[in-house]
């Protein structure tokens, strides 16, 4: 309703308007950290009465006549990204760029020269979509898109596999890692962990988690990474990466941060009074100490999202020491099987993650807390049918 101004309200129930359109009925949902941004107002084109959410999953009510794949009480996770999966793009498999899935490309073409994919819940120059925070919702391409989960698994474990568990393994995969590389990760948020988790997996030895929150750490360390708390007052990133890496730098960093980036340092002042006076939309201090931090010849991978123009980005350094730099929205179509599998063979359960469960009703006040890092939160999943407590 508003910058950080959510309420809770009863709406019309979507309806099938395309007959490749399927319905269904959410069983869980969850707030992501990219929904702070929208929260924060550093995404544009918000109205008044947008439903949030692109992290869900749920019991397939309805589907139109086009699809095939899916029928009534059909158990589905939703991916965040929309895709046709017969443009240029999706027959490449870069789902996240699909050409027809953006009814408002032209304002994504305004600001960004061409248009990605379209959004669950991520603002109508992101398709205008109704999101999944809401106890039914409307699934385009429905052919392309939902993962049929046809175990028993509960719905917490697989519910990330409709954003941050693909989010953090191809940030991972970004990163090129090397058996035996060691692998930085800025942020020990929920795509941070996931990210440190893929990292061991694709067979780093090393992975240093860079946070200031104890439980993140905490949670960092228990997936068997070093930690740096940058806000300890005697500690420099760049020299603590120096020191653990015989002064080379780590050989892959991730950035699982991303536009409103923490910083106790100058630049992060310089930063909010930029952002101020819109001299500047994001505030990429993480990304600046990335590139300066990685090996010469390493790579750089950005999952965190950035939504429009920085300043002060060392591109010279970045240039000088003839770094990679891979980034974007997730390809999510190439990894939610794979991952799946993952899941059902034991080798990860993504749950871990969970702090907070909530109702639909909770759902404003807990944006905050989630925001503000206050009770401890690493992760706050809602039961859209869930009453809350008298």
């Amino acid at each position: 309703m508003g910058k950080s101004k959510l309420e809770t309200l009863t709406v019309s129930d979507p309806q099938l308007l395309n007959p490749h359109d399927a319905i269904i009925k959410v069983t869980r949902t969850a707030i992501c950290g990219s929904d702070l941004h929208l929260y924060d107002g550093f995404i544009p084109t918000m109205e008044s009465g947008d439903i949030l959410g692109h992290e869900f999953m749920g019991i397939v009510e309805e589907v139109g006549k086009e699809v095939t794949n899916l029928r009534r009480g059909d158990r589905v996770v939703v991916p965040f990204t929309i895709a046709c999966g017969n443009c240029f793009f999706c027959k490449k498999k870069i789902w996240a760029a699909c050409d027809n899935s953006n009814p408002n490309a032209h304002l994504m073409e305004a600001a960004y020269g061409y248009s990605g994919s379209g959004l669950f819940g991520y603002s109508h120059m992101m398709g205008g979509y109704a999101g999944g925070q809401a106890q039914y919702a409307r699934i385009p391409f429905a052919n392309v898109g939902p993962l049929k989960i046809e175990s028993d698994l509960p719905d917490e474990k697989v519910l990330f596999l409709s954003d941050i568990f693909p989010t953090g393994y191809m940030a991972a995969e970004n990163a090129q890692i090397q058996p035996g590389d060691t692998v930085a990760v800025w942020g020990c948020g929920p795509v941070g962990q996931f990210a440190m988790a893929s990292a061991f997996m694709l067979g780093a030895a090393r992975v240093i988690a860079i946070d200031r929150l104890p439980e993140r750490l905490e949670m960092a360390r228990s997936l068997g990474a070093i930690t740096v708390d940058y806000s300890e007052e005697d500690v420099s990133v760049l020299t603590a990466l120096k020191d653990l890496t015989g002064g080379i730098g780590p050989d892959a960093c991730i950035d699982a941060v991303g536009l409103e980036a923490h910083s106790a340092q100058l630049q992060g002042t310089y930063d909010k009074i930029k952002v101020a006076l819109m001299m500047e939309t994001d505030r990429p201090s993480v990304l600046r100490q990335a590139i300066q931090a990685v090996r010469k010849g390493g790579t750089l991978s950005v999952p965190g999202v950035y939504g429009g123009l920085l300043d002060k980005v060392p591109f010279g350094a970045a240039f000088g020491k003839g770094i990679t730099m891979k980034m974007g929205q997730t390809n999510m179509h190439n990894y939610m099987k794979p991952l799946l599998e993952r899941i059902e063979k034991g080798q990860i359960d993504p749950s871990y993650i969970i702090s907070h469960r909530i109702t639909l009703e909770q759902a404003p006040a807990m944006y905050e807390v989630w925001r503000d890092k206050k009770e401890n939160v690493t992760k706050i999943v809602i039961d859209p049918w869930a009453e809350a407590a008298s």
